[in-house]
Parts: structure tokens; sequence; C-alpha cells
């Protein structure tokens, strides 16, 4: 099979640019240095094309082998005909190949085979050819003194139920069945206990299997788990049959009554309930990849938020019986001091007051500008303290950080390498502190699927979930880049070409003998020519005597990068003063054909120089909004409809998007409050970290539920009926 021309035609590029992936991927080069150091080769295909193009091959190489072996077991069988080559030559699924594989495939013990072995097989074929004469009469020539064949109709049925197998292993009536399900088939779902539940909004539910949404399919599923939910496909039965018959049944004899008895058998028996099967797994598989796309997009979006830099830093790791852990780090993240608060007791006077000495303390003493607070219990009363001691703390704000996945950072083996001499809350609270200043570099040490920037991740295929989300924590650390000098090896693990092992010898090798320049990592145990190929251009070493390895130019890039300054004018101790702010300008007058002509490069590899010379060491994210940093407090009874505030994006869903507005609980901006045009899909519109301006449409005090939109004037007409939609 040609895959380079498979793979063009499905992503719609050049099969030159495609073969050249191909050949790169093969060759065992990464995602990461093919996208940003091979753009001539591939046409500056980025990393989730590459991503959804290697996922492609990978299938459609399973599916090349699959047919090699289903091939493979005909020839065995003797059963293989040209026809049949071809058929299976032409499968474009594995559907398709299975289907033409099942009349052929080793099944259990069936009616049909034990029909077969009591020598009913010529009546089957008799039956079929649907000639005038009485079934009955045909049927006694096979009755058996053995009385495994008692009598006529025992004749007939194991007859019918040869038949039935046979229609059931058509491929192309299941072909047209399994369309006609995809098309006009629903998905059911009834209660199946009788008592409310979180699944009661499906209890006499029902969605046509081409529109359902994902997290309905997913939701349907845990309940049927669970065991509060019945679910069931229903199409419409008779035209069901009718393509059944139409495929089978000739004429009007009593021998196509037979066979009409055998096609109601088949589908009923056989197909409907194996598509049933087929259809929900496929359904989940579509589910499943809807799902992985939303956790998958909501990780990037939460670990390429913009790191608050310059900032010494307050953790809080909120409790109530055991108290407050504080944690005082500096701006490189370092800890300072430690401490415990009892503040969110209600009367527990005399521990607020040594709590706000504590804080305050800590605040002057160490010149602490901005307070980081857990979500997760007590969150509320701790940011309600903290608020209350800002006015005599100028210059101070706070930020309320998400806790997931904090407490598997804090018992891991890894937390206790780093800090052994502190508690699980102790180190929790340095992670929070972490977290605010830059976010990427702290929650690479969790595993992603504790983050929980999605839906129904335990229902999910945990390797494909896995495989999603680590590429993305990889896409992530490439493209902002590594600090050689002062990056965790948990950080240094995600960089292209390096894994845990190679990542701990460069931190043991660093820690031993520096890594004053790039070229230094060579002298690495075990990092080789190709590790160091796929690496280097990642990872940035601000303080080396060679200006180059603080920017994104590639080491192989190096004598070309030098050629291009002299033609402009500059030479590197320009570039080591910070920058080259009019390089971009310069090359423009020069030719920018003509530059790359003459430095040996092609205009993508150029572009990307000028890109980072002008600009050495730049971060994607500081181009992007920076979190709302908060000096007061709303309780959630402050809310009033057409209140307008200013919130950031948690978590994006299929229906939605919860945003924090300063109140312990999230408030949901519903799909249908999000645009004034139609979208599909609330990610067209927002990503978790984006800084929005919402107003509230109603508040349910008691549920602790907020209702927002992001269209004000959606809010108007609601004020004018009289309030908001139901969600």
């Amino acid at each position: 099979m040609d895959y380079s021309a498979a793979l063009a035609g499905e992503f719609h590029l050049r099969p030159q640019q495609v073969q050249a992936a191909v050949e790169l991927l093969d060759a065992g080069n990464t995602i990461p240095f093919i996208a940003r150091y091979r753009k001539e080769a591939t046409g500056s295909l980025d990393d989730q094309v590459l991503r959804e193009m290697a996922d492609r091959l990978e299938y459609l190489r399973n599916l090349e082998k699959r047919r090699g072996e289903i091939e493979k077991s005909l020839e065995e069988q003797g059963v293989l005909t040209e026809e049949l080559r071809a058929q299976l030559a032409a499968a474009r699924t594995q559907s398709e190949l299975e289907d033409l594989y099942r009349p052929f495939r080793p099944k259990r013990r069936t009616r049909a085979m034990i029909a077969r072995e009591r020598g009913l097989e010529p009546l089957a074929l008799w039956l079929m050819m649907q000639k005038p004469g009485d079934p009955e009469r045909e049927a006694a020539k096979y009755i058996d003194e053995s009385k495994e064949v008692p009598d006529a109709q025992a004749a007939l049925a194991g007859a019918r139920d040869i038949l039935a197998e046979s229609v059931s292993d058509d491929a192309a009536l299941r072909g047209e069945l399994r369309a006609l399900m995809m098309r006009e088939g629903t998905l059911r779902s009834e209660a199946a206990v009788e008592e409310d539940s979180v699944y009661s909004m499906y209890y006499g539910f029902s969605e046509p299997v081409r529109t359902i949404a994902s997290h309905r399919i997913l939701a349907v599923n845990r309940g049927e788990r669970e065991g509060f939910l019945k679910a069931a496909l229903e199409i419409p039965e008779e035209k069901a049959l009718q393509l059944v018959r139409g495929a089978y049944v000739r004429g009007s004899s009593p021998a196509s009554a037979q066979v009409e008895e055998a096609c109601g058998d088949a589908w009923s028996r056989l197909i409907f309930p194996s598509l049933e099967r087929e259809i929900r797994g496929s359904l989940t598989d579509r589910a499943n990849v809807s799902a992985i796309r939303v956790f998958s997009e909501n990780l990037h979006q939460l670990l390429m938020q913009p790191p608050i830099k310059g900032k010494v830093t307050l953790g809080v790791d909120p409790g109530f019986r055991t108290g407050c852990k504080l944690a005082v780090i500096d701006e490189n993240g370092r800890v300072l001091d430690t401490g415990v608060g009892f503040f969110t007791l209600p009367g527990n006077e005399r521990g607020r007051a040594a709590a706000a000495q504590l804080i305050k303390g800590m605040v002057r003493k160490y010149g602490v500008t901005a307070v980081a607070i857990g979500n997760g219990t007590a969150s509320r009363e701790s940011e309600q303290f903290i608020a209350s001691l800002l006015p005599e703390l100028p210059g101070v704000s706070y930020m309320i950080v998400s806790e997931a996945g904090a407490s598997v950072y804090s018992a891991s083996k890894l937390a206790a390498q780093e800090f052994p001499d502190f508690d699980v809350t102790q180190r929790s609270a340095v992670s929070i502190a972490r977290r605010m200043q830059d976010p990427l570099a702290e929650l690479v040490k969790i595993d992603p699927k504790a983050i929980g920037v999605g839906q129904y991740q335990h229902d999910l295929k945990q390797n494909e979930l896995t495989a999603a989300l680590d590429g993305v924590v990889e896409q992530c650390v490439n493209q902002v880049g590594v600090e050689l000098s002062t990056a965790s090896a948990e950080l240094l693990s995600h960089v292209a070409g390096i894994g845990p092992a190679l990542a701990r010898n460069i931190v043991a090798y660093r820690e031993e003998n520096g890594l004053p320049t790039r070229a230094a990592l060579k002298k690495v145990p075990k990092l080789g020519p190709r590790a160091f190929e796929q690496c280097a251009g990642f990872l940035r070493v601000a303080d080396s005597r060679n200006p180059l390895d603080a920017t994104g130019v590639h080491p192989e890039s190096y004598d070309a990068a030098k050629s291009l300054l002299e033609r402009l004018g500059y030479s590197l101790k320009d570039l080591g003063r910070g920058g080259l702010p009019d390089i971009g300008r310069k090359a423009g007058a020069y030719g920018e054909e003509r530059l790359a002509r003459e430095i040996g490069v092609g205009l993508p590899t150029l572009n990307d120089m000028l890109s980072e010379l002008q600009k050495p060491g730049r971060d994607p994210r500081d181009e992007l909004p920076k979190p709302v940093l908060r000096t007061d407090v709303l309780d959630i009874a402050d809310l009033k409809p057409g209140m307008e505030l200013t919130g950031t994006v948690r978590n994006v869903i299929d229906f939605g998007a919860f945003v924090d507005i300063g109140v312990h609980q999230d408030g949901l901006v519903h799909i249908s409050r999000m645009s004034e045009r139609f979208i599909r899909h609330p990610g067209e519109v927002v990503k978790v970290g984006d800084v929005v301006r919402v107003w509230v449409v109603s508040v349910d005090e008691k549920k602790k539920r907020i209702a927002l939109t992001m269209v004000r004037e959606k809010q108007e007409a609601a004020d004018n009926r009289g309030g908001g939609r139901k969600q």
C-alpha cells in the first residue's frame, strides 16, 4: 500500500510533504524536532498535523497487517478466490475487512454448525433455490432414526439455521444495514432503578445516532455500567427486514416462506445484536476521540498559561482542622519559609490573630507581592481571610489556583526527594505557589490525567488518553523551551529526544560538572549524537559564552546564523547584548530569498532564525493575556443577574465552559450563551486560561449553581423576559 499517497489524499497535502514526513518519522525523529527544524522537507507541517498523520499511518499499517493475516488464513483454508482477494484489497476499514472474513472466521459451535453436522446443508441449499415444491416433503428425506432430526419440522428448523447464518455473514448486506442503523438509528435509555440519581436526565432519553453528542454517549455508558440506566439502539425494524428479505427472498413459493423466516431470524438473532454492539462501540470510540481532543486542548491551554514572573509568592494550601499550610518561595521557586495558619475555623479569634501576624510578617520580611490560594477544601474561607489582610499590605494581590493533581504530586516519590523534610501539605503549598509562577514547569511533575481538565476521564481508553496527553506536554515543553542550567529532571524528560533516564543523567552531570554551553551536553553519559540532534534546539543556556545557545537556533545552523549576522552588519557580541530588534527590517532590505540562498538555508528556517535573533529566548506564553490577580472577594450572595464580571476559564467541556469569577463556585457559560454566531463546540470561542468578560444570568445559592453569559444582548433579553433560560 502506498501510505504516502493515501495520507496525502486524506490530509489534502502534497505527496512530497507526506513522503518526507513519513521518512523522517520512520528514521526515529521526534515530532517536535520535525515540526521545528525540518520545515523545508515537510512544507512547515505543525506538531498537530504530524501527530494526526503519525496516528493515521499507524492505523493504515495495522490495517495492512490485518489484511495480510486474513489473506494467509483464507489461503490456509483453501478458500481465497481472486474475487475475494480483490475485495480484501479494496477494503478501506477494519469493519469492511472483518465483514469479508466473517464467513470463514473460526466460530464457536453454532446452531448452523450443528445442523451441518446433521447433514442438513443440502436441504438449506434446496430451500435457497426457492423452487416450487413442498418443503416438508423434501425435509422428510432428512429424518434421522437416531432422533437428532426426529421429524420434518426439525429438519426445516436446522436448514433455516444454516440459511440464517449465511445471511448474517453476507458482507454487502451487513454494510447496508450498518449504514441504515447509523443513518436512522436512535440511542434510547431509561431508568433501571426506581430512584433519583445523577442520571435522571437520561431516564426516558433518546437521540439520533448520527447527531448524539459525545458527552451524552459517555454519560449513558456510565449510567448503564453503574446500573442506573438501561440503554439500547432502536432502528426502523421494517426497513431493516425489507433490506434483508429483499436480498434473499425470491417469489412466493413455500420454500420462499422458509427463506423469509430464516431472514427474520438472521436479523433478530444474529445481525442486529452484532451490529448493535458494533455501533455502540463505534459511538463510544467517537466519544472517546472527542473527549480526548477536549482534554488535550484544555491541557495545552492550561500548560501554556502565562507565568507570573518576578514575584515572591506565598502559597496557601487551605485546610480546616489541621490549619492552612503556608510556603514562601522566591522569584525562581526556591523555598524561603514555611508555616501554618489557623484562620478558617469560625470562632477561633486567637488563631486568626496569630495567623494574621504570621502572614503579614512573611509578606514584609520576604517582599511577597502575590498570594496563590489552592481551590480545595476551605479555599473560600482562606480567600476571605487573605483578602481581609490586603488593605494592610499594599502592592499584594492574590489568585485562586487549581489544586488538581497537587495531592498526587505531594505524595509522590518525586516530591519526597525534592522536599524530604516537608510533610505532604507543606509540599502542596509549595506546588500551589509554583503553579502560579510557572504552570508548565510545575504541572509536568504530575500525571496529565490527574490535572482534571475534561470529563469522563476514567471512562476513556487509558492508553490513548495517556499517549495524547503526553504528546501535549511534549509539544508545550518544546514550544516554550527549557533552561538547561536550572530545569528539573521532570521538565527535561519531556524535551524531544530525552526520556526520564537521560534527563536524570543530565541533572547528575550538571550538578557535578555544570553545563555552561549546549555543546557540553555531548559529554553527558549516554547522550549520543542522535539525542543531541533532537534535543539541543529546545534547550537554552542563558549565560553561555555563545549567545546562540540562548536562542531557538539549532546548533546545526550556527554557521548559517553567523553568516546571516555578518551579512546584515552584526556580530555575536551584538546578539549577546539582548537581541537585535532591527534585524527583520535589515533582512527585508537585503532580500530574504537572496539571504536564504547565500547562507544555505530555506526560507522557513531563515524566518525562524530572524525571529529568534530579534528576541533571543522569547517565551510564547508572554504574548498571552495575563491571569487575573484579585485584591477583593465576592460571595455567591453578592451576585445579581446582570452583574458584569471578569473571570478566568477553568475548564472547557462539550456543552460550555466553567469560569472562575472570584467566587468559590465557578460559573457555567452554556454553549448557547457564548457567541452571537452559531458554534459547534465551546472550543471555537474560549480556551482554558482565557480571561473573559461575563454577565450573571442566574444564581441558585442552594444548589451552588451560577449561570453566566458572554453575550450582553442575551442577558438583556433574559432580563426582559424576567429571568435566564434554564440550564
